[in-house]
């Protein structure tokens, strides 16, 4: 029945209720003698305990034990319809059915009480995140779609298709291509690593000498494109490209340098009789293999290891749909960057200089467009291009980024938000710092160090903007993870944290960089004529 549904419609008082069912009783007595009235009190009885009964468990709902009495009266209510099990629960042992229908009436009369328990609003501060709201993350899409669309037309209508090619690409860098000749010379650095090994790995060379060679290889690897974009005027998004290289050349030659010296250690240890195997929990066989360095050169990881969880084939219709998707996610940003963030950093002026309300004014207005940029960055490379080379060779591990939106502290975005580095920077550096005897504080600043490092590499070398932007960008994580993790312990409020993150990381902080190296960057260009 639909008045089941209703809590409104369940439970009742017990005073009420017995003192109904003891008058039905009393108004039977002259009509069924001495015997039915005998019967009737038994029944009213019975009525009453039944009645208690419901109303114990409705004073232990209102406690908040969380026991409801809808069931009980829906099972009463279904014995009074078969006209059985009701006649015998309000006393009529005579089989009449109008005292059954006489007090399924009565539960559901108006004076029955329709506020029985202390009950919190949805929306309320202790109740908000118990609930789901599905609906309102349905109409924030939406209403976001919606926006966004009208500002699409709007900027269409107002200045037209403003997409160039010579941002992306030069006709110039393309017609000498230094930097293409340079990505194609890379792979000689892992080749000679790779020789390097296997001269220890036959005793012709000591490991002093194996640890210099290992340190000009790398340093090699990644200044050699250093030199080579900042000898050439090339466009910034190809500068971008082969510095991202470099970096992964350099990351993946100190993981496979470094693995095979602790692989060189733990054979001798367990030589001597220091470690056993069996109690290592890895595999401690050593082995050069030229093919488990080129799989690892394309692989989708920074951490070398002899084999990897490897999948059983490849989805070939599962990678033309992520294909499919990388070229619709990469013409978005594309197009955002073109039509949205071009014009606003060049009708603005150095945020440093000028009007500092103003300066606020763009660096929000830049805020949302580079936010769409940075996450459909995210999106094209950590989730479908990785995913799509993991899939192309089989590799099994794809765990290339957590739930870093859900962050509580600065620290935890960056131990979710890129794996393959987190990997890398605790199983090279974090962890060899702690053995060393470096304390854990001072081991995670060498961590921000080196990729400070790094970012200013990525970004300001191709740039040919030396004023250490990024560095310093990456650096003041360091007092933000204090502070987030400082909240965090003494309020005890993820969306305090998380609120946080967001508002420095992506509203304040990437619109800030982007602004300072846009017009030094001009500015540069503007000198050199």
């Amino acid at each position: 029945m639909a008045i089941l549904d209703a809590p409104e419609s369940v439970g009742t008082t017990t005073s009420d209720l017995s003192h109904s069912v003891h008058r039905r009783s009393t108004a039977n007595t002259p009509k069924a003698g001495a015997r039915a009235e005998s019967s009737s009190k038994a029944s009213s009885l019975q009525a009453e305990s039944v009645v208690n009964t419901e109303s114990n468990h409705d004073r232990i709902g209102t406690n908040g034990v969380g026991v409801d009495s809808t069931s009980e009266l829906s099972k009463s209510e279904h014995e009074s319809s078969n006209g059985k099990g009701g006649a015998e629960k309000v006393g009529i042992g005579n089989g009449d059915d109008r005292e059954t229908e006489g007090l399924s009436k009565f539960v559901y009369r108006p004076s029955a009480p329709a506020h029985r328990r202390i009950k919190e609003s949805p929306l309320s501060s202790d109740a908000i995140f118990k609930q789901s709201h599905a609906g309102l993350f349905n109409l924030c899409i939406v209403v976001l779609v919606a926006v966004n669309s009208r500002l699409i037309i709007e900027n269409l209508m107002k200045y037209g298709w403003l997409i160039r090619s010579g941002f992306w690409f030069s006709s110039r860098s393309l017609r000498d291509w230094p930097l293409l000749m340079c990505c194609l010379t890379l792979p000689v650095f892992p080749l000679a690593a790779f020789i390097v090994e296997k001269l220890v790995q036959q005793k012709y060379i000591s490991e002093p000498m194996v640890v210099i060679l290992h340190i000009i290889i790398t340093t090699a690897a990644v200044l050699y494109p250093v030199f080579v974009i900042l000898s050439c005027d090339s466009a910034v998004l190809s500068g971008v490209t082969l510095m991202l290289f470099a970096c992964i050349v350099w990351l993946k030659l100190v993981s496979y340098a470094h693995t095979n010296y602790d692989m060189r250690a733990l054979v001798k240890s367990i030589d001597k009789g220091e470690a056993f195997s069996s109690n290592l929990n890895m595999d401690c066989s050593y082995n050069v293999s030229f093919k488990s360095l080129v799989y690892f050169m394309v692989a989708p990881t920074l951490c070398y290891q002899l084999s990897y969880p490897r999948t059983a084939c490849v989805r070939k219709g599962w990678v033309v749909r992520q294909l499919f998707k990388l070229v619709i996610f990469t013409g978005c940003m594309g197009f955002i960057v073109e039509q949205y963030i071009n014009p606003i950093v060049q009708n603005s002026q150095h945020p440093l200089k000028g009007n500092l309300l103003y300066a606020i004014e763009r660096v929000l207005k830049l805020s949302v467009p580079n936010l769409y940029v940075w996450l459909c960055m995210f999106y094209c490379f950590f989730h479908l291009w990785l995913n799509i080379l993991a899939e192309l060779l089989c590799f099994g591990d794809r765990e290339f980024y957590k739930d870093w939106w859900n962050a509580k502290t600065v620290e935890e975005y960056w131990r979710m938000w890129n794996m393959p580095v987190h990997k890398w920077m605790v199983r090279h550096i974090y962890f060899p710092c702690l053995r060393n005897g470096i304390p854990k504080g001072v081991a995670v600043l060498i961590a921000f160090i080196v990729s400070a490092i790094f970012h200013e590499l990525c970004i300001a070398v191709p740039c040919h903007i030396f004023k250490f932007w990024a560095f310093i960008g990456i650096m003041f994580q360091v007092p933000l993870v204090m502070v987030t993790n400082y909240l965090q312990d003494k309020f005890g409020n993820s969306m305090v944290g998380n609120m946080m993150f967001w508002c420095f990381f992506s509203i304040l902080g990437q619109p800030m960089c982007l602004l300072l190296y846009y017009h030094d960057l001009m500015n540069r260009k503007v000198n050199a004529r």
